[in-house]
């Protein structure tokens, strides 16, 4: 992996359709009012003249040779909000914005490839990004500055600055525009490993002591605020500490699913999680609930609960499946994107968190006599209190020790719990809801897909089975086109916007995962089908790694190779683990030579910060650890599967079939006179047999 660092200065400055009857009951209407991002559309009657990113608004830009001005933002994000209200719905910044700009309002969830560029431009010039992210460009689409939330006089003193600028020194912008290009494009580079690929436990245990030196031993997770669940963090670890046996990392990530679960970052009235605790503890939520989030946590909990069999994780993931059934799911079985952080309070103001937090007052207003035990149980004190008269609702003592201080049963509490929630739910719904992005976007479906196939492989509840498979339905037949493509996102009966490879990566992973728990093949030569498509549209042969964006795309300022773990995991990162499973199930060479070809272009990268590479640090596990084949062939195969699932064998892939098949894995193992399972690792296999705990006998050698 290769940097190249490159020194930046800026030379300036900087105080920190047609009408219709919806466009008449506003004062102004501008282009983004034919968009069906939610996102955009709250925008559509700002007197701001926003365009939607298309060619022709960039064309425009070009004709008439004028700055562009390119705000992003997500219908969730706080901030962007406070923006809107404080600066875009101003006459007057609307004014300045539209007399020297063409300005462009992006969603980033619809663009992340925009978003992309523009963020990493921000984070050159300023060292940091996040949303709003709004960034000044030249007519041909370079960035010359930009950052995240403004003041509205810091912004309109930015705009004229800048303005005047273009005016009168237009060539040190271009030369500014040249110097941060070469910096964007410098980002993301990968060069090819020609090392030999070496993959071993000592590698990733070096990591690992590094890592653990910014736990958190009091709450868990990460030693720092504001905390992010980061899902794919804790699952690698999970699968290392279980594999390896360290107690030690086990009862840290206890620690921290408690914690979470506890914290007032799930929902603890109506189930869900929230983005992140701006706090230590968990406590205070940013309230917006984002559909991965809640994917990947879902999956999480369940494989945690597998390991412990600690029935607090059960219930999380049951209480979190029940919210995105009622609160974010279509009729055709597809998910919505998000919930704002932000509602009306009953005096109709706009306030974060205004849905989901209590008064005091109110609490024992709902409760009653019940309120005693419950303001022990949630905290309704100083620990649990957040501001004006406000408290989440926060856990610090289990069960047991609740039962124990107020002499009750278990069954007693839990009717107490399940009354609370009752009556809770009944009055929070008398509030405003959150705003809902009701689009549909096909890499967080896929995440979430994938999270309700985790918990029926656990769980065993057939309408999570069901809901799988409805929304995998929903993907083929809504967002896959005839050509082999996806893609990105769904809206009103309209699917749009050619996918990313995040659409490709999360719907294959989604897809195998769902082959292993139902044995239907379509899911797996489906998987192998949009493999092959990003090899012809996303792969490049230099660095053996994959695109953000397809070659059919426009061409945007850089074409990055997104590789780095977040939130999400790195849909490159995703992509080797898919071509690594891929490998095995269909034989294929160079399935199994890329995947390898990648995770050792990132190896060297990975102990400088891992926690930014866990998703990596798994499928290295895959090669550092013995990694199994189990072929489980007969009619009794599906029984024997679930019966499998219920241990927790993270270093395995399932092929199975209840007739012949040719599939590498299954040929000529076929036995019409009983199911036999054949373990295998390193294409050696043990002598097959018929009972799962004798399989898991080997697999645990």
């Amino acid at each position: 992996m290769k940097y190249t660092t490159i020194a930046l200065f800026f030379i300036v400055l900087i105080s920190c359709k047609g009408p219709n009857a919806e466009t008449m009951k506003h004062k102004h209407t501008n282009n983004l009012i034919n968009e069906t991002s939610p996102y955009l559309l709250q925008h559509a009657h700002n007197p701001v003249n926003w365009n939607p990113w298309n060619s022709k608004t960039l064309t425009q830009a070009k004709e008439e040779n004028k700055l562009i001005l390119i705000s992003v933002g997500y219908a969730a994000c706080h901030w962007c909000h406070v923006m809107e209200d404080e600066s875009f719905k101003d006459s007057l910044v609307a004014q300045v914005m539209n007399k020297n700009f063409i300005n462009i309002k992006v969603d980033r969830e619809e663009r992340p490839d925009v978003d992309q560029v523009y963020m990493n431009a921000v984070q050159l010039m300023t060292g940091s990004g996040g949303w709003p992210l709004n960034v000044i460009a030249l007519p041909d689409g370079r960035p010359v500055w930009g950052g995240t939330y403004f003041k509205k006089e810091q912004w309109m003193d930015a705009l004229e600055q800048i303005s005047k600028l273009y005016v009168e020194k237009p060539d040190k912008l271009y030369e500014y525009a040249d110097k941060l290009e070469q910096g964007i494009k410098a980002l993301d580079v990968v060069t090819l490993n020609t090392d030999a690929p070496v993959f071993e436990k000592n590698y990733i245990d070096e990591a690992l002591n590094h890592w653990s030196k910014n736990f958190d031993d009091n709450y868990g997770g990460m030693n720092r605020a504001p905390k992010f669940m980061m899902p794919n963090n804790y699952h690698f670890l999970l699968r290392y500490a279980y594999q390896t046996n360290d107690k030690k990392l086990q009862d840290h990530l206890n620690l921290t699913l408690t914690k979470i679960a506890y914290g007032g970052v799930f929902d603890q009235i109506g189930g869900g999680f929230a983005r992140y605790s701006v706090d230590t503890k968990w406590h205070v939520p940013h309230f917006e609930k984002m559909l991965y989030d809640n994917g990947q946590l879902v999956s999480l909990y369940a494989d945690a609960y597998l390991i412990t069999k600690n029935k607090l994780y059960k219930d999380v993931v049951t209480e979190t499946l029940e919210f995105i059934k009622r609160d974010m799911t279509t009729g055709h079985g597809a998910f919505y994107s998000s919930l704002d952080a932000s509602s009306k309070t009953p005096e109709g103001e706009i306030e974060e968190g205004a849905f989901y937090v209590w008064t005091k007052d109110e609490l024992k207003s709902v409760l009653g006599d019940a309120f005693k035990i419950f303001s022990d149980y949630y905290n309704i004190n100083n620990y649990g209190f957040w501001e004006h008269g406000n408290y989440v609702l926060i856990r610090k003592d289990d069960d047991a020790t609740v039962i124990k201080k107020h002499n009750l049963s278990l069954d007693a509490l839990n009717k107490k719990k399940s009354e609370w929630k009752n009556k809770l739910v009944k009055a929070r719904n008398k509030r405003t809801k959150p705003r809902l992005d009701d689009k549909t976007l096909t890499s967080w479906n896929a995440i979430m897909l994938k999270g309700y196939v985790d918990a029926y492989r656990v769980f065993g509840n057939e309408d999570y089975l069901a809901s799988a498979e409805k929304n995998a339905n929903f993907i083929i037949n809504n967002m896959l086109r005839e050509d082999g493509g996806l893609n990105h996102t769904y809206k009103d009966g309209k699917s749009t916007i050619n996918g990313y490879l995040e659409d490709y990566s999360a719907a294959i992973d989604a897809f195998l995962t769902l082959y292993e728990s139902t044995l239907n093949e379509t899911w797996l030569t489906t998987s192998r089908d949009l493999v092959n498509y990003t090899f012809d549209h996303f792969f490049d042969e230099k660095s053996k790694m994959f695109y953000f964006t397809s070659n059919e795309d426009e061409s945007l300022v850089s074409r990055s190779i997104e590789y780095r773990d977040n939130v999400i995991p790195a849909s490159n990162s995703i992509m080797a683990k898919n071509l690594f499973k891929l490998s095995h199930y269909f034989d294929n060479e160079h399935y199994s030579k890329t995947a390898i070809s990648m995770l050792n272009n990132v190896k060297p990268e990975m102990l400088e910060y891992p926690s930014g590479y866990s998703n990596w640090f798994d499928l290295m596990l895959n090669y550092a650890l013995p990694y199994y084949e189990v072929a489980i062939v007969g009619a009794d195969a599906k029984q024997k599967i679930e019966e499998l699932n219920k241990t927790y064998l993270p270093n395995k892939l399932i092929a199975a079939s209840t007739s012949e098949n040719n599939m590498p894995l299954l040929e000529n193992r076929y036995n019409p006179d009983g199911t036999y399972i054949y373990v295998c690792v390193n294409k050696a296999c043990k002598l097959p047999v018929t009972e799962v705990n004798d399989a898991i006998k080997f697999l645990k050698e």
